[in-house]
């Protein structure tokens, strides 16, 4: 006796078509059959056969799984909230958001076989989905459109003559940081690729400290950090932003699939055999997709000399003089942004010679210096700026850098080494160089241990440097020169200038790279006294003066005097 043949039931939509009189069961069963073998979905054969209409279809489908019917025809593309989901995930489910309300988004479909998919979306904005019918025709139609919109946003966004230079441009370990299928085809499509490209080339050819890429809810943005100031670059369209992300984030070594959490990596990009940039990477999410921000670490910057960083020549002398010292401790304050690392570099870079042990303790080391054993401090696994510096003294160290004395055990750690015959380099976030010593006693180093111990303080800040080509005279009244400092025999030849806000073709608003404002204090044994004394920082920044240390505003006006720097630049930079 034969075994009976199972007969192929209909499904939900094939069920509703049939009850309707749209279709005979017989032939349901048909297009089902055939619809499964070809893998193919219902819907799409039944229009693309001709055998019913794609209205027809939708409100058919409506009716069996109770959801609403919409006519795509009165949405625009250009007004969908596409950037909440990646063209990958509309290209493959056959959704499309149609319009968000509240925490609730409604996507378009015209396949209840599409039903699932929804949950992948509802994961990936967080919001609740809600799905409508649609005709089949007309949402193909549509999804298409978005698609090609997109990819030629993307792709204006780059001339035709810098294809090839972008196409060739070489990431190293690129092909070790694509972990998945999944990753390289939502990242690594030609258009993204040669945008993200082109975005670094152009940062690094401006001079660019900082890349900001910003997802918000009506715009995406694009800002460089240039000369210390943020300025924005660009409005790509806002539903390239996962595409983006996920580019660098592959880039970097990141994890692509994790949104919710923020992220670190890293990128080299090889310019020429000779030449390599880094770029530190930071990812965090927003309310919006995830803002991501790039640090340009460019190792040249470390490599243009003592005489680069903006020294006056008492002070570049004093700088010299405390690092050919065996032992001792030399702190470099001011804020973020100032300069303090490339400071440290370019004294580290002087020291670093072959008999000489030098480590450094960063969070994290920004720029490889060979010959100098460089370690991140990761606190996650105990190691500790603390307990970085502890290693080192069990090392032979003759140099040891401390990328921040953070907290009190930090500070006694590394005033002991100094005390030991080593010469220890590090910084503190303090407004000026007295403020320094009594922000050392604030933290509970008594201060005999900082008098013995710390031999010079530079204070630092960044300004923006005078455009040579179009800068402009400014016309000051005298009085007020001579409150600025100056004195009443220097302003009567004295020329101050401007930016030209119009700026040049050699400039960026009148402004042309950065210079550096110092103010250099050794210690003295007068200072050594007061320290002892615990004095404060007003008696400790009056007894500078005596010694005729010029503080920060004062060493500004020089730079004024020689036409590098404007008053408006000094006071923006100073002004605490």
């Amino acid at each position: 006796m034969s075994t009976p043949v199972p007969r192929l039931r209909l499904s939900g939509l094939a069920r509703r078509l049939v009850a309707v009189g749209l279709l005979e069961e017989n032939e349901a069963l048909q297009f089902q059959e055939e619809s499964q073998q070809k893998k193919i979905p219902l819907v799409g054969l039944l229009i693309s056969k001709e055998r019913l209409k794609a209205a027809e279809v939708a409100q058919a489908a409506a009716k069996e799984f109770g959801l609403p019917v919409i006519d795509l025809d009165a949405f625009d593309a250009a007004f969908l909230p596409r950037e909440l989901i990646s063209e990958k995930i509309i290209n493959e489910s056959r959704a499309l958001p149609i319009f968000k309300r509240g925490n609730r988004l409604f996507v378009a479909i015209s396949d209840p076989m599409n039903l699932p998919s929804l949950d992948e979306i509802k994961f990936t904005t967080g919001l609740n989905t809600e799905a409508v019918f649609v005709e089949n025709d007309k949402l193909e139609r549509l999804i298409d459109e978005v698609l090609r919109d997109t990819n030629e946003a993307i792709e204006d966004l780059v001339s035709d003559s810098e294809l090839e230079s972008l196409d060739s441009l070489e990431i190293a370990n690129e092909s070790e940081a694509a972990q998945n299928e999944e990753v390289t085809s939502d990242a690594d499509d030609a258009p993204v690729v040669r945008y993200v490209n082109k975005v670094l080339l152009d940062a690094i050819k401006r001079g660019a400290s900082d890349i900001h890429f910003e997802p918000y809810e009506k715009f995406y943005r694009l800002r460089f950090r240039i000369d210390g100031i943020l300025r924005e670059m660009g409005r790509p369209p806002v539903a390239i932003a996962p595409r983006l992300a996920s580019r660098i984030k592959v880039m970097s070594r990141m994890d692509v699939v994790e949104r919710r959490k923020p992220q670190d990596g890293r990128i080299k990009l090889q310019l020429s055999k000779n030449r390599a940039i880094d770029f530190r990477v930071n990812s965090l999410p927003t309310l919006y997709g995830e803002k991501i921000v790039l640090r340009i670490l460019d190792p040249s910057s470390t490599q243009i000399g003592i005489d680069g960083l903006g020294f006056e020549e008492d002070q570049k002398e004093l700088y010299l003089k405390a690092l050919s010292r065996p032992h001792g401790m030399i702190l470099v304050t001011g804020p973020t942004g100032s300069g303090k690392t490339v400071t440290l570099y370019t004294g580290l870079s002087i020291l670093n010679t072959e008999d000489r042990n030098i480590s450094t303790a960063e969070d994290p080391a920004e720029i490889n210096l060979p010959g100098v054993n460089q370690v991140n401090v990761n606190p996650k696994v105990g190691l500790t700026f603390a307990e970085a510096l502890r290693s080192f003294l069990r090392q032979d160290p003759d140099v040891i850098m401390v990328g921040e004395i953070r907290d009190l055990e930090t500070a006694e750690i590394a005033i002991k080494a100094a005390q030991t015959g080593h010469l220890v380099l590090s910084t503190l976030h303090t407004n000026d160089a007295p403020q320094t010593l009594t922000r050392l006693m604030n933290m509970g180093v008594p201060s005999y241990n900082i008098a013995n111990s710390v031999s010079l303080i530079i204070a630092q800040r960044l300004a923006r440097r005078l455009c040579p080509q179009c800068r402009q005279p400014h016309e000051i009244p005298e009085d007020l020169l001579i409150e600025e400092g100056f004195t009443a025999e220097e302003v009567k030849n004295l020329v101050v200038y401007k930016a030209n806000p119009e700026g040049c073709p050699k400039c960026t608003a009148g402004y042309k790279g950065r210079i550096g404002i110092y103010q250099v204090m050794p210690i003295s044994e007068e200072m050594e006294r007061l320290i002892i004394d615990g004095e404060n920082a007003i008696a400790l920044a009056d007894q500078a003066k005596k010694e005729g240390i010029a503080d920060l505003h004062a060493s500004g006006l020089r730079k004024v005097r020689e036409g590098l720097l404007s008053l408006e630049e000094l006071h923006r930079v100073t002004t605490d």
